[in-house]
């Protein structure tokens, strides 16, 4: 039995005490709780203090995080949150702002903001920003509502958005959302958007086009340029998706590639918590001529002092509550100021060198599909373990064994039994040897133990349809039979 083993089999406090042998009804509260404030029935288990911190501890390290180890999931840049960050986040200056406090009293969090949009700007390459949306799709579908905006002043009944297969997975639906059809065009066969597709595509009715560069295979598109012309001389706009902008900064920017309307992941680039469903952060920065067209409120400096500015008479409207997640804000404002224009470059250039090395190792034992130079990520295929009943899925699973996070699987969907890896900057050669190292071995293992795993987690294969149909959210809760 390993210690991974020992600590996920140990008993849960509920367990322990019998689950309600210190039950409090209302009864024994009465003289502390007014009437008609009382539960029926509390069930607080009974045991010492030390099992009650055991059994906290224990579910703590039931969870892999990016403070366990490396965390490749391709597309999601799963990057290393510093702690200095966090610090200052938690300072009681930062964390007690009240977001209806009068402008006045939060001066500081503001021009925290101001700056911020001011560096995301030059990141960038665009005019104008908004720290609003609180995710990445969030962002995706604030800049599908001003690409509809911009048309819609301009009498302009533009109603699809040009998507290639290589887009980020959240592109076609966030155009949805705004009211666009989604117009695919495919890849060619070096995994880059086939520019006759676009050329076909286009048309009076195209309103944008959505694409992230490099794209979802690890291949910078060379062709961009072009494209951005295509796209607007068609009338339409150029929207950049900013999941993959760890790979590229210091080295080139979405404005300068012909881009209109950019979003960022403060969460991936940026070094901020990421995962969970929340928190995040996903700004969108556009050029100049569709500026007024930003959600309200705008964080505006006058004569020294700051205000926001909710006077815009073109705007969408706000996207979220308030301002913006400012905590994943100022974790962001404060990674960039630490790592400098030379620390962010080198943060891409650390990225792509990782990458590339592993890629490198693991091409000795898995087929890469398309070109082999790839940037920050790159997409494996297991297609030809299927013949020993083997899949992705399976080794995926089995990698879990070694204490280790798989990859994203099956995605993109132009590569059969996909395994989408991305290192980040954060990981060291010895790690990312290791991680090769326990995937180049799985291959050589029989395939009923590659069929069965994982088997050292705190659950075994679990059916994934009826787990999401039927969740079980605590310990008591099981599903019917």
């Amino acid at each position: 039995m390993t210690w991974r083993q020992a600590r996920w089999d140990h008993q849960s406090v509920f367990e322990l005490s019998g689950g309600s042998d210190h039950a409090l009804g209302a009864g024994s509260v009465d003289d502390l709780v007014p009437n008609g404030m009382t539960r029926d029935r509390l069930d607080l288990p009974s045991a010492p203090e030390f099992e009650v911190v055991r059994h906290f501890v224990n579910l703590s390290q039931m969870n892999y995080c990016l403070d366990n180890g490396l965390y490749p999931l391709g597309s999601c840049t799963m990057k290393f949150n510093p702690k200095y960050a966090d610090r200052l986040a938690a300072h009681p200056k930062a964390a007690q702002v009240h977001p209806l406090q009068d402008e006045a009293s939060m001066q500081g969090s503001l021009r925290i903001m101001h700056e911020l949009e001011r560096m995301l700007c030059v990141i960038g390459g665009v005019d104008a920003m908004t720290l609003q949306p609180p995710s990445g799709a969030q962002g995706e579908f604030t800049g599908m509502l001003i690409a509809k905006a911009y048309h819609t002043l301009r009498d302009d009944p533009r109603d699809e958005v040009i998507v290639p297969d290589t887009a980020h997975g959240t592109n076609p639906a966030s155009a949805m959302m705004a009211g666009f059809k989604v117009v695919e065009i495919p890849s060619l066969p070096d995994g880059c958007v086939d520019l006759d597709a676009l050329d076909a595509a286009l048309s009076d009715r195209t309103a944008a086009m959505m694409i992230t560069n490099p794209n979802t295979l690890g291949i910078f598109e060379p062709r961009i340029d072009l494209m951005a012309e295509m796209v607007q001389d068609a009338g339409g706009l150029m929207y950049y998706d900013g999941a993959n902008l760890n790979a590229i900064m210091g080295y080139a920017s979405p404005g300068d590639m012909g881009f209109d309307i950019v979003h960022f992941n403060l969460h991936k680039t940026f070094a901020t918590p990421h995962g969970g469903g929340g928190p995040g952060a996903g700004p969108v920065g556009v050029k100049a001529p569709l500026e007024p067209f930003l959600p309200v409120p705008r964080v505006m400096l006058d004569e020294g002092r700051y205000r926001l500015d909710y006077q815009r008479p073109q705007s969408i409207g706000k996207v979220a509550s308030f301002y913006g997640n400012f905590e994943v804000l100022l974790r962001a404002y404060t990674y960039i100021l630490r790592q400098g224009s030379n620390g962010l470059r080198d943060a891409s250039s650390q990225a792509v060198l990782n990458s590339n090395y592993l890629k490198k190792r693991l091409m000795e034992g898995y087929e890469l599909p398309f070109k082999e130079l790839r940037k920050h990520e790159f997409v494996l295929s297991a297609a030809s373990f299927k013949d020993r009943g083997v899949r992705a899925l399976d080794v995926s699973k089995r990698i879990l064994d070694f204490g280790m996070h798989a990859p994203t699987m099956y995605f993109p969907l132009i590569v059969d039994e996909a395994m989408m890896v991305e290192p980040t900057e954060s990981a060291s050669k010895e790690e990312l040897d290791r991680y090769a190292d326990v995937l180049l071995s799985i291959l050589d293992e029989n395939a009923s133990v590659l069929a069965t795993a994982p088997s050292n987690t705190a659950a075994s294969r679990i059916d994934e349809v009826l787990a999401a149909k039927r969740p079980v959210y605590s310990w008591r809760m099981r599903p019917d039979p």
